[in-house]
This record gives C-alpha cells, sequence and structure tokens, in this order.
C-alpha cells in the first residue's frame, strides 16, 4: 500500500515550500516526491475533507493562513488570509463548523477563519493573550496551540504564560472563554493530544523537556493536571525542547520528539494515565520538530529541520517501541509531517 505525506517546512535556506512523499507500506521505504506548492515557510499543514489543504504562510513581511485545493499531485492557492507581522505557528480544521483554527507565536493571539463554499477562509475572529513566565523565552504570551477539544470546544496553549485555556466556540466561529489551567512555572506548554475517550489529554512542556498527564470534564471544559514526566535523561544537561505530541489509536503509547537530545521518546500509557518511559531513539538528525504515526500506526516518520531529512521507523504496535528503517531520506528544513 502506498500512503501520501506532505511535508510542511521553513524556506530559510533551500526549501521551497510544501513537499510531497510516498511511504509504501509493502517495501517499507518513504520517499520524497518533490515539490507540492511553492510557497514561504509553510510550517505547519492541515488538511479537510474536502481534500484542502490550510497551512501557514509567509508573504514579503507578513504572515497568516492559506488555503489550497488539492489536486493528485497538484496544488492550487485559493485565498490567504494575511495580517502584518510573524506568520502563525499553528493550524487546525473544524469540520463540523467548518473553521480553521491558528495560533500566533510571536503575537500571542488565536484566529479564527470561516470556510466559505469554494473553501477560501475569511477572519472572523481573534483573541489576544497576555502573561509571561520565569524563562527567557516566556517575557510575553506565546500561543504555540489551537485545536478541538473531544467535546468541540477549542484548546489554546500558550507557552509564554504556562497557561492552557478552553474556549466555547459558536457556530459563528466567536469564542469565549470557558476555563483556564495554570501549569508549574516555566513548563513551557507546546502542544496537546487527547486520549480517544476524550477524559485524559498530555501536554508536552517545551521549556521543562516534559509531558503531563492531564484529566479534561467535558461538563465544565476544564482541565486539571494529574502527573508530570521527563522527556529526556535526568543527567542530560544541555539545550532540549520537547516539541511534538502524538498517542497511538489505542491509549496505550505515548510519543514526544526532543529537540536537541535529539530523539523520540516512547511512553507507556496506564488506564489512569500514568506515563512510564520505555525508550528512547535517535532520529539520525538535528532538531526533530515534528513527526506523525501513519494511517496504519505500523510506521513513524519524524522530521529533522536542521540536518534536511526524514527518518523512517516501523513501529511494533504490541509494545510500541520503534526500530530504524531508513534515516537518509531528503527533506529540507522539515518541519512538519501529515499523512
Amino acid at each position: 500500500m502506498q500512503e501520501r505525506v506532505l511535508f510542511g517546512t521553513y524556506t530559510k535556506k533551500t526549501s521551497q515550500g510544501i513537499y510531497q512523499g510516498t511511504l509504501d507500506t509493502t517495501a517499507k521505504t518513504l520517499t520524497n516526491d518533490g515539490l507540492l506548492a511553492a510557497t514561504q515557510n509553510p510550517t505547519y499543514l492541515a488538511l479537510s475533507a474536502k481534500d484542502r489543504l490550510y497551512s501557514v504562510d509567509k508573504e514579503a513581511d507578513d504572515g497568516g493562513i492559506a488555503a489550497w485545493q488539492l489536486d493528485g499531485k497538484t496544488a492550487n492557492k485559493l485565498n490567504a488570509v494575511i495580517a502584518p507581522g510573524t506568520p502563525p505557528a499553528y493550524v487546525a480544521v473544524d469540520e463540523a463548523r467548518q473553521l480553521v483554527y491558528s495560533a500566533n507565536y510571536h503575537k500571542g493571539t488565536a484566529e479564527v477563519m470561516k470556510i466559505t463554499a469554494n473553501g477560501e477562509l475569511e477572519l472572523v475572529d481573534q483573541v489576544q493573550h497576555t502573561g509571561s513566565g520565569p524563562r527567557p523565552e516566556q517575557t510575553e504570551s506565546h500561543i504555540h496551540y489551537t485545536d478541538l477539544t473531544p467535546d468541540n470546544r477549542l484548546a489554546v496553549v500558550d507557552l509564554g504564560a504556562d497557561k492552557v485555556y478552553v474556549y466555547n466556540v459558536s457556530a459563528a466561529g466567536k469564542l469565549s472563554q470557558q476555563s483556564v489551567l495554570t501549569m508549574p512555572a516555566g513548563f513551557g506548554p507546546r502542544h496537546l493530544v487527547f486520549s480517544p475517550d476524550g477524559k485524559f489529554a498530555f501536554l508536552a512542556g517545551e521549556l521543562s523537556s516534559q509531558v503531563a498527564s492531564l484529566s479534561y470534564d467535558a461538563k465544565t471544559g476544564s482541565f486539571q493536571q494529574r502527573g508530570i514526566v521527563k522527556t529526556i535523561p535526568a543527567d542530560y544537561d544541555q539545550h532540549n525542547g520537547a516539541a511534538a505530541i502524538r498517542l497511538s489509536h489505542d491509549d496505550h503509547f505515548l510519543y514526544v520528539s526532543n529537540r536537541g537530545y535529539n530523539s523520540l521518546a516512547v511512553f507507556a500509557v496506564a488506564a489512569d494515565a500514568t506515563l512510564t518511559l520505555i525508550q528512547q531513539i535517535s532520529t539520525e538528525g538535528d532538531f526533530p520538530r515534528d513527526f506523525d504515526l501513519d494511517p496504519t500506526e505500523e510506521f513513524v516518520v519524524a522530521v529533522n529541520q536542521n540536518t534536511d531529512n526524514a527518518t523512517l521507523y516501523a513501529r511494533n504496535v504490541t509494545s510500541g517501541k520503534l526500530s530504524l528503517l531508513q534515516k537518509d531520506i531528503n527533506v529540507p528544513e522539515g518541519v512538519c509531517v501529515r499523512f
């Protein structure tokens, strides 16, 4: 079977935009099939059910989110919602309400865009966060994640303020704050994943190299912190930032990438959401900003931003552990993986 994979990138050096590849699950190989769309800094990607792609976008000194229509192995740009300043860091699709959400790290804002009938985007709401934390990277609000909770509220993760917000979302895309969780000072929350039953969530702490287990109450739309564990060895004293976080569909294994220690940390997940580290495996490159499990969950693909390579692993669905298959796939400035 052949699975299509898209790669979001920075375009600061040699990359030209969004690339597409093929994972051959029979041959157990990954190839980069070339450029899908020439565009600036498409660092994060989201796909809709109508085969539309929404990407972070940069135009000169402005940034925003672009809408693309996919057609075979080509992409046609529909439009972009662009504003002065740095581009966002995250994008997500809300199929039920036909909305797109983005998180702007440098501005400390979360944006809501409506998907029009032809797939284009229109800005309908924006919230501005304030706050700070004790670390040098936390002088102000830095929103790094905006995506849906299992009950179709919006979770907004603020790395700069050590907070996780929950917003109600109206049918028209207007936001109203429901709750806020304050994490330990300096935790630096980045990305979030939910358990399939919606009762638990796992939060990657970029600045602390930790991952937290949270409980989620759909009745009150609020989180509570449970446990926290490290994503790197206790004696590792060089710079590291926890980045992407993924959970297997059976809720048994959690994966976190480490930028600096340059590994994927694999955790076993207990019924009460307790995490136990069971593996650290090298990403065979430098600065693995993102990775993803393929639809079969028998493979994992990671991208190393600084060494311009992707790495392919086989995944044992019983043990959760990974084994290296391929490490030399050229992906320039890769920062996002989307099957």
